[in-house]
């Protein structure tokens, strides 16, 4: 089974309980699932596992403050990353317009400049239309370990 690692930003807990429930869901499938709410770098440096990122945005379109040090890290050391895999869920509210799921964009590019590979599309989940982003997630994550 697979061992993956996500990577949580999370502005007022909606990010972090759905990784948490797929951690949860993936580890009664056998798989195993870290979820780290203040990721460092050695996180992803000291191993090869898929990269999931699970993140909110802020009203600016910006990485919640959790994030932002991992981010701003990864841009500055870019810790070379051939062809990991990983994906992307961003949760966001829409009425924001151009700032809507900004957060999964930033992410997206920070790892794509470590040349990781991303597997399939990013999902961006809207508050506006979901009240439990883990309804969502949970199918997309499984499609997602499949392409891994």
């Amino acid at each position: 089974m697979t061992a993956i690692r996500i990577l949580v930003g999370s502005v007022y807990g909606g990010a972090l309980l759905t990784a948490r429930a797929i951690k949860k869901e993936l580890e009664t499938e056998g798989h195993q699932a870290t979820v780290l709410e203040n990721p460092v770098l050695e996180d992803i440096t000291s191993n090869e596992e898929p990269l999931l990122v699970c993140t909110s945005t802020t009203g600016q379109g910006e990485l919640p403050a959790n994030l932002l040090p991992f981010y701003l890290a990864l841009r500055e050391q870019l810790p070379q990353q051939p062809g990991r895999p990983f994906g992307v869920i961003v949760l966001g509210d829409s009425s924001y317009g151009d700032t809507f799921c900004g957060a999964g964009e930033l992410m997206t590019e920070a790892l794509y400049e470590t040349s990781a590979r991303k597997v399939g599309d990013t999902l961006q989940i809207d508050a506006l239309e979901t009240m439990e982003p883990e309804a969502e997630a949970l199918p997309w994550v499984r499609q997602w370990l499949g392409q891994v």
